[in-house]
């Protein structure tokens, strides 16, 4: 065992597997009990109770550090330096128990100086097939400013002792560089635990973090694809004829985009081989690791239309299972910028080209819907407004990644749009899902250029400039109020968005006044 980790507290006397390949991560993980393998060879594994991540039993420790620069109002609750200390000698003597514990030494950030070094150690060997495959390989020697994920999927913590919600923690210290994950077997909460530390320190250098997705297209251009999960991001940012470079995480700076990732970690409810066939492909392969799914066990076959267990079921690969891969994971400034939402009332258009104060309001904003599965306890779709459109992950005020994208925006030709992923001709439980299809028409038309000049029309409501016309596109669908058998029930649902997304700005002040122009039009 290394010095760094007989000085971290774990026994010397255990044995452990340090940065292994994922063929043995694999074998060990079905060894071990914790996966089984399809028929085409796919590492399939549950995570119990915990399908998703554990938004309230998120902290990060309280000190000068982070006291004035991390926006807690944003559901981080805080947590002392010495209940952490406590919590990490636990963890230690938690792991300690083990006969066996695995170490994956990665880094996050394909930029050769704005990444940041990711050690984890669990007892259970798929989460450093997961970290293989999210992560990516060390670009240099650790050094201090360097994390370390101490993982305990199993240990369920003394809410009173340590003065936490529930049994599972998921906190960060910045002045030690130490994350701590214990109490819930979900993979999700490693990988966002490192972007979100990676969010809150990009800023410092000029560059702006973003929730989103990343893709080349043949000219060269590159496209980003700000949203929540289930609005989009993986299957747009993956498509036929593009160079993905990413699906989740990304950073912008005045070099261009560049990807935090090693792989994707994408949705498999519903999954199909006609509408995604690159994700398809690379789920469906030896190596991948897909959580929560049902497997047929005469067949090994995955059905991937059965959301028993959950409808956020995922799938985890490396980056080169993609086939229409940009190896470098970067690009240029890009071209389009996209905020996808999910809109569960289905008002909002499929697609609006913003001007630049809309596109500060409506970053700031993250109207969506959150979709059932993604977070315990959410069982159907419920609207709402996720700052900068991934608020749990960006650990600064709002204002700050606004700031930052503003500035892109003056120095830059970028075109931003507003698409909806979400319902056509009704709400939820009347309407219908916009069709992956038209949806793909309008972005590919869109990165083709073949709609930056088209005539718009501006909504009544809300104020956005609506394309008259898009090529294999019906007409009627760019406008949302012909799509509803009734049109005049239409009208009261709009106004209730527009008026709800005024009252959530104003939470933020000045921001809200400065950018006043981007607001929707009514404001009843």
């Amino acid at each position: 065992m290394k010095k760094y980790y007989a000085e971290l507290g774990l026994n010397s006397e255990i044995k452990t597997y340090e940065n292994m390949p994922t063929n043995f991560y694999i074998q060990e993980t079905v060894r071990t009990g914790h996966g089984k393998l399809t028929k085409d060879g796919a590492c399939v594994v549950e995570t119990g109770k915990h399908t998703g991540r554990s938004a309230k039993d998120r902290y990060i420790v309280k000190s000068p550090t982070t006291e004035n620069t991390v926006w807690w109002e944003n559901n981080l609750t805080p947590m002392s330096a010495d209940t952490f200390a406590k919590l990490k000698t636990k963890v230690i003597n938690h792991l300690n128990t083990f006969d066996t514990l695995y170490i994956n030494e990665r880094s996050v950030g394909a930029h050769k100086t704005h990444n940041i070094g990711a050690r984890l150690i669990t007892p259970n060997p798929q989460y450093c097939l997961f970290t293989n495959h999210l992560f990516r390989d060390q670009l240099r020697d650790f050094n201090d400013s360097d994390f370390t994920i101490l993982h305990a999927p199993t240990l369920l913590v003394d809410e009173k002792e340590f003065e936490t919600r529930s049994g599972t923690v998921v906190t960060t210290c910045f002045d030690t560089n130490t994350t701590i994950i214990c109490g819930t077997r979900y993979a999700g909460e490693i990988k966002k635990s490192m972007f979100a530390a990676m969010n809150y320190r990009l800023p410092e250098t000029g560059i702006l973090p973003m929730h989103a997705g990343a893709s080349k297209m043949q000219n060269n251009e590159t496209s980003v694809f700000f949203g929540l999960s289930g609005t989009g991001k993986t299957t747009l940012s993956t498509d036929t004829g593009c160079l993905i470079i990413g699906d989740d995480e990304h950073g912008l700076s005045s070099d261009g985009v560049f990807n935090f990732e090693g792989g994707c970690y994408a949705k498999t409810y519903n999954l199909s081989k006609d509408d995604e066939p690159e994700i398809w492909e690379a789920t469906n392969r030896f190596g991948s690791m897909v959580e929560n799914v049902v497997m047929n066990e005469e067949s090994g076959e995955i059905d991937f239309k059965d959301k028993s267990l959950t409808e956020n079921g995922r799938s985890a690969y490396p980056l080169d299972f993609i086939s229409d891969l940009e190896p470098s994971s970067q690009g240029q400034v890009p071209s389009h910028i996209f905020f996808l939402t999910a809109d569960a009332f289905g008002v909002v258009p499929p697609v609006s080209n913003l001007t630049k104060e809309q596109a500060m309001f409506y970053f700031v904003l993250g109207y969506t819907a959150k979709l059932a599965g993604t977070e315990i306890g959410i069982t159907e779709p419920q609207a709402t407004f996720s700052p900068c459109f991934g608020a749990p992950f960006m650990l600064r005020h709002p204002s700050v990644y606004a700031k930052l994208l503003g500035e892109y925006l003056d120095k830059h030709d970028i075109n931003v749009w507003l698409v909806n992923t979400g319902w056509t001709g009704g709400p939820y439980g009347e309407g219908n899902r916009f069709p992956i299809k038209v949806t793909r028409q309008i972005i590919r038309q869109i990165q083709a250029n073949n709609v930056n000049s088209t005539q718009t029309e501006a909504d009544p409501i809300f104020g956005l400039n609506i394309p008259v016309g898009i090529d294999g596109v019906e007409p009627d669908m760019l406008q949302p109020q012909k799509t509803w058998k009734d049109q005049a029930a239409y009208l009261p649902k709009a106004k209730d968005l527009a008026s709800s997304y005024h009252k959530q700005m104003k939470n933020f002040g000045d921001f809200y006044t400065d950018n006043i122009k981007g607001a929707p039009t009514y404001n009843g």
